[in-house]
């Protein structure tokens, strides 16, 4: 990633302020409000739903977009942007507000309130590379594909129920059902869980296998690096002893199997028989703190 030390402060800014920040914590979105205005010439937006906020963000014309918000609408803006072929052009500042901060911090973002305000006036932009697929969805941080769910296991043996009966309630199990499978990797170890399953999977990086079907996996991780390449991790399933961590780093990653699903920024997609990612280089620009700030 690369950074640009320009300084922001006499920028004009255009604020979004995502919907579910204002109803989760609007405490800390009027103290953002307040540091925002008080160091630069501010139009502020309250969109009620997607299509407003699509508009407001077109419509920004000069001003530089800040978003006040959670990793989920961080990631939407991100995507709206690429899909209108406006990410490369446009500096983002975001300011995190609501349930989910980690993918913000992750990104060098502030996640108080009065501290990544002041980032916005006063930061850097920084440049990030991007994951992006064939049908034009984005990932900014890790990408994990979990393992499968053992056939016929009971909902209570992995997520130990609920404490009632769940013959009767057969929504509950397809809950159940449904978290299991996506119950996160972390390849540092193995990963198995009560219930789960190793997965099949093809994994190409720059069209070299790392893996193939015939071998199953515990999880996938995909990573955004630097210098427009993924960092790929893959854990074959242990037999006897623990398995070495397969890795390798590409431009483009293609994974095949088996109806997988995949979690990527606080999200979960799928179910996918082939999915390819290309690392875009230093697609998008974030404003973050200067170093020593």
């Amino acid at each position: 990633m690369a950074e640009v030390a320009t300084s922001a402060r006499s920028d004009q800014l255009l604020v979004i302020i995502d919907p579910m920040a204002r109803r989760t914590d609007g405490e800390s979105v009027r103290i953002a409000k307040d540091v925002l205005s008080a160091g630069a010439a501010t139009k502020v937006c309250l969109p009620e739903d997607p299509e407003e906020f699509a508009r407001a963000l077109a419509r920004r014309g000069a001003r530089r977009p800040v978003l006040i918000g959670d990793d989920g609408a961080l990631v939407r803006t991100v995507a709206l942007l690429h899909r209108r072929r406006e990410l490369a052009g446009c500096v983002l500042s975001v300011v995190p507000v609501g349930g989910a901060l980690t993918l913000a911090g992750a990104l060098g973002v502030p996640t108080g309130a009065v501290a990544a305000a002041r980032a916005v006036l006063d930061g850097v932009e920084r440049r990030l590379d991007v994951l992006v697929d064939e049908s034009d969805g984005v990932v900014l941080g890790a990408l994990r594909i979990p393992a499968l769910p053992l056939p016929g296991t009971p909902p209570a043996q992995a997520d130990g129920g609920d404490g009632g009966p769940d013959g009767a309630r057969p929504w509950l199990r397809t809950a159940q059902s449904l978290v299991r499978t996506l119950v996160p990797v972390r390849p540092a170890r193995s990963t198995a869980v009560p219930g789960a399953g190793p997965s099949r999977l093809r994994v190409e990086v720059d069209g070299a296998p790392l893996i193939d079907l015939d071998q199953p996996v515990e999880g996938v991780t995909v990573t955004p690096g630097r210098g427009g390449v993924a960092e790929v991790e893959v854990r074959p399933v242990s037999v006897g002893a623990e398995a070495s961590l397969l890795v390798a780093s590409g431009r483009v990653v293609t994974v095949t199997g088996a109806d997988f699903r995949y979690r990527a920024d606080g999200g979960v997609a799928g179910p996918v028989r082939r999915r390819t990612w290309r690392v875009l280089e230093e697609a998008w620009g974030l404003t973050v703190p200067q170093r020593g700030a």
